[in-house]
């Protein structure tokens, strides 16, 4: 795995607005992750569990990721990319926007690519806007293309 990329501090990350600032590592997603995902969350439909099944009547040929479990992968893709320093706090504050253009087939491997779009102050700490695209490796579409917001509240908010 490699190194996150490190910004200073808050004042360095708004200098980045408007830049791609991390691209994450690729994360396979395995058939033992998607039957994971399909147990917490009582979703076990066919096409993402019964590999006979997706061979014979899927137009993918095999069990394919929720489009749940693809976004929920988000906060680990982009805390293994990116780290801000000088933050006692971050909290997701949620999304704008998500977008599921194309299926992740078991056994493929996706990554994460952070571009922020804007940074603005609120009470005691910033906002970051971040376009997050998850790319399938060798796919010609993103699995997944969401807005999300994230609040930083620094560890010094006087200094």
């Amino acid at each position: 795995m490699s190194t996150p990329r490190r910004i200073a501090n808050l004042e360095a990350l708004q200098a980045l607005v408007g830049q791609e600032v991390a691209v994450s590592d690729w994360l396979t997603i395995d058939q033992a992750r998607i039957q994971a995902f399909a147990d917490v969350t009582e979703d076990h439909q066919w096409i993402h569990l019964d590999a006979e099944r997706c061979r014979r009547e899927s137009p993918y040929g095999a069990p394919i990721a929720h489009g749940y479990l693809i976004l929920s992968l988000l906060p680990v893709l982009f805390e293994r990319s990116l780290q801000i320093d000088g933050v006692a706090m971050a909290v997701n504050y949620g999304l704008d926007r998500v977008r599921l253009p194309a299926p992740v087939i078991a056994g493929s491997r996706i990554r994460g690519r952070l571009a922020l779009e804007r940074l603005d102050a609120v009470a005691g700490g910033m906002q970051a806007h971040w376009t997050a695209t998850i790319e399938i490796e060798s796919g010609d579409k993103p699995a997944c293309v969401a807005q999300m917001l994230a609040r930083y509240y620094p560890a010094n908010p006087n200094s």
